[in-house]
């Protein structure tokens, strides 16, 4: 499939076309670069992605982006950073499909891949979204670039560390539909407390426009945030409706019933414009109970069959990272369940995922990683933990990093702790505390490095 031609590339970017060639992909890490790709040469903090132009040629790149000579097929241009935003507005304005937008502190990666698999139920093979979580400055450009000009839907994640970001990437976006899935603690360092997050995420409702192109588009805001009229606020002056979820009374996308079954999951009744839906959602906790919600909203605001995306949502696989679950064998025989949290971490999402733990049955274990950029109240962040932890029955909890001090002093004598530099010792603690039966989360902030953790215990 030709996603973009050197012709349309170099209208798009204002650039000059070398040779006539088309690509189906693009792609700004070398290191991903396949066959019939577009490689924007992306200059960055430690090196350039010009150095790397051989490479991407070499696996297959049909053409490059560049700002300097290469004797490969390429469009050239004054900045390629520029250059690819021009491409992702290119590929907005020739999209005609309904676009959605998701932001939030915690969940929006969850909400971006179960809202897919809804929209995709019914649309099915014309639904784009993020990969991944490409959700800053560079990620959303080049999601935007990669989507396809007869898509009927796309999904877009937007993340944001300080104020004024969200504002540029929802200009770029032109969300039809914004949705914030929560607001929480996050990023801490760089905000004054929550109401600034809550502005800051709020800033997505600025760029929100209906499908024929003029003012005004659909706001989601989550009912039962202390933040919702704040949020409610900064979409009422942009969008032309605004729909709120939640369990409160009022709540458009109500959660009426939550029944937990056997097997975990969670049976969800759901009043939604005088609708009342029943189903199984898959995945466990309160957490996945809301973004069913925020889910819901955006499905019917889209358009779509909200009863195709219940049974999608029944059907949703936990995501690798984020609540993926799988047995891992042991050294001596048997096997333990891991639940594969470790791409990320804030203390909302720590409680939440802490409050599923809780709900195994056998021997809980932990290995908790630091949560990073939380700023001057990140001991207090740490060691507020504690009760979540005791809550959830943790009989043992491997700490990882410094940061975690504060939450091992606060847990001496309410479980075994072991608490260790980095994710390497991380590791050989969690295999020495394992045994068969036992159910272990791994959840910490993504530099922390618990994917390998995780990698470690599967036997990868």
């Amino acid at each position: 499939m030709t996603l973009w031609t050197a012709e349309a590339i170099a209208a798009a970017t204002g650039g000059t076309a070398s040779a006539d060639f088309a690509v189906g992909g693009v792609a700004f890490d070398s290191r991903e670069v396949g066959p019939g790709d577009l490689f924007v040469a992306l200059p960055g903090e430690t090196t350039d992605g010009h150095r790397f132009l051989d490479r991407a040629y070499a696996q297959g790149a049909a053409g490059a982006l560049v700002s300097a000579a290469t004797s490969g097929p390429h469009v050239r241009v004054a900045d390629t950073f520029t250059a690819l935003e021009d491409l992702a507005r290119a590929a907005r304005a020739r999209m005609r499909g309904v676009v959605i937008g998701v932001t939030g502190s915690v969940g929006k990666t969850s909400a971006k891949e179960a809202l897919f698999a809804c929209l995709d139920r019914s649309m099915r093979g014309a639904v784009h979204r993020s990969v991944k979580s490409y959700n800053n400055h560079t990620g959303v450009p080049l999601s935007l670039a990669r989507m396809p000009a007869d898509a009927r839907a796309a999904v877009l994640e937007m993340g944001m560390n300080h104020a004024g970001e969200l504002a540029a990437l929802t200009r770029i976006v032109r969300p039809n539909i914004a949705l914030v899935t929560a607001i929480a603690p996050a990023h801490t360092e760089f905000f004054s407390g929550e109401e600034a997050i809550a502005d800051a995420k709020g800033e997505i409702f600025q760029g929100l426009e209906a499908r024929d192109g003029s003012r005004g588009g659909i706001a989601i805001v989550p009912f039962d945030s202390p933040h919702r009229d704040r949020l409610i606020a900064a979409a009422r002056p942009h969008a032309a409706r605004i729909v709120t979820f939640g369990s409160g009374e009022g709540a458009d996308v109500r959660a009426t019933d939550v029944t937990r079954l056997s097997s975990g999951a969670n049976f969800v009744t759901v009043a939604m414009g005088g609708r009342e839906l029943n189903f199984a959602l898959s995945q466990p906790g309160a957490h996945w109970v809301s973004n069913a919600l925020a889910v819901l909203a955006a499905v019917d605001a889209a358009g779509a069959d909200p009863a195709q995306a219940a049974l999608a949502l029944a059907d949703l696989a936990g995501l690798v990272g984020r609540g993926a679950r799988f047995a891992a064998p042991l050294a001596d025989g048997g096997e333990a369940t891991v639940i594969d949290e470790s791409y990320n971490a804030n203390p909302a999402s720590m409680r939440a995922t802490l409050a599923v733990l809780g709900e195994a049955e056998g021997r809980r274990l932990a290995v908790l990683g630091e949560m990073r950029e939380l700023g001057e109240q990140s001991d207090a962040y740490h060691a507020g933990l504690a009760d979540a932890v005791a809550a959830a029955g943790v009989e043992a909890a491997v700490l990882v990093g410094p940061a975690m001090m504060p939450l091992a002093n606060a847990l001496a004598g309410r479980a075994r702790i072991v608490h260790v530099a980095d994710a390497a010792a991380a590791l050989d603690a969690a295999r020495a505390l394992l045994a068969p039966g036992d159910t272990v989360l791994v959840k910490g902030s993504n530099g922390v490095g618990l994917a390998r953790v995780v990698a470690g215990l599967r036997g990868a």
